[in-house]
């Protein structure tokens, strides 16, 4: 059954869509963001990506990519889709509206996770299958590796800073968060998290982070600077990724064994609401830039669902390839 969250939340959606005026008393329409019209899903065990047209809900075309695709980065000019081939060594670019494949980057080894540091001078590669965390000098699309670091074992997700000068990688097989110093390319710190830590996600200000603990049933509250446990936020099962609201206040988790998502205030670091009975292994998460619908691939499912943020509700289910992983579309909401 699916759990609608309270009217409080409700009447955060809402803002985005309509404003008060005053001195009429009418609500006036916000003008309309544009709005995106291909999604893009990663088919982790089909090596390819699924197009789907976001207005009629169906896969248009699918294109092989290359060998476990996981994980997908737009540039900093956010011009060009990079999306990352764990087992295929390389990384693929594609146009973030078309889905047309534009290029390719070789010999960038093992990227199940990547991402840019926010002043975009390094990109970090995640090496899930090799036990590496590759840090590169960019320049765009332009990598350089600067070094290749053994963290411990399966590196899995990456956050930064806000000043970008540290990377912080959760480790999941050896049950650890580390902070790397990126100027230096050395290992600050490394310290004990829950069982099989993944997402990872900075809250305002930097002053925590979360971590999804995917071997338990909570989110882990790290104060980073002192490297210390604040607290733990029971959310569901397998607790997995992030995806923010963009309000920068409220946190969505995907909880992959409970079929859930979760929704976290980032400011009092407490559950605000639920969505369950999904598909199963609900995963990585989307937003519209309305702020009216979400996309979550459900990677034990093989399909897409797409649930309507006013209400709460899951109202499309789409078949998709083996293990649908990443999901993307542009424009998008903000990533805050």
């Amino acid at each position: 059954m699916l759990t609608i969250l309270s009217k409080a939340f409700r009447g955060l959606v809402l803002p985005l869509l309509f404003i008060l005026s005053p001195s009429i008393g009418m609500n006036l329409a916000f003008a309309e963001p544009a709005q995106p019209k291909l999604a893009i899903i990663l088919n982790s065990a089909d090596a390819s990506v699924s197009l789907i047209d976001m207005n009629t809900r169906q896969v248009m075309k699918t294109v092989p990519v290359g060998k476990e695709p996981h994980h997908l980065m737009m540039t900093p000019d956010q011009k060009i889709l990079m999306v990352a081939n764990a087992a295929g060594n390389d990384v693929v670019l594609m146009d973030p509206v078309s889905g047309e494949i534009t290029g390719r980057i070789p010999h960038i080894i093992d990227p199940y996770q990547v991402g840019y540091s926010p002043n975009h001078k390094w990109f970090v590669a995640n090496g899930n299958r090799l036990n590496r965390v590759d840090v590169y000098a960019a320049d765009g699309s332009n990598l350089t590796l600067a070094k290749s670091l053994k963290l411990g074992r399966t590196p899995s997700h990456v956050a930064f800073t806000s000043d970008s000068k540290i990377a912080f990688v959760t480790l999941q097989d050896s049950n650890e968060v580390a902070a790397i110093d990126l100027e230096s390319q050395t290992v600050l710190w490394k310290m004990h998290s829950g069982k099989t830590p993944a997402g990872v996600w900075m809250t305002p200000g930097d002053q925590y982070l979360l971590i999804g603990l995917t071997g338990e049933d909570n989110v882990q509250v790290i104060d980073w600077k002192s490297q210390k446990e604040v607290k733990r936020i029971q959310t569901g099962k397998g607790a997995h990724n992030f995806r923010p609201l963009g309000d920068k206040k409220h946190v969505f988790v995907s909880n992959r064994v409970a079929s859930s998502i979760t929704l976290l205030n980032m400011q009092t670091l407490e559950k605000e609401g639920e969505i369950t009975g999904l598909p199963a292994g609900p995963d990585d998460m989307e937003i519209t830039p309305d702020g009216k619908t979400m996309w979550v691939t459900f990677r034990f499912a093989k399909k897409v669902g797409v649930i309507d943020l006013t209400t709460m509700k899951l109202t499309t289910v789409i078949p998709v390839g083996r293990s649908p992983h990443g999901v993307f579309f542009y424009p998008r909401a903000a990533w805050e």
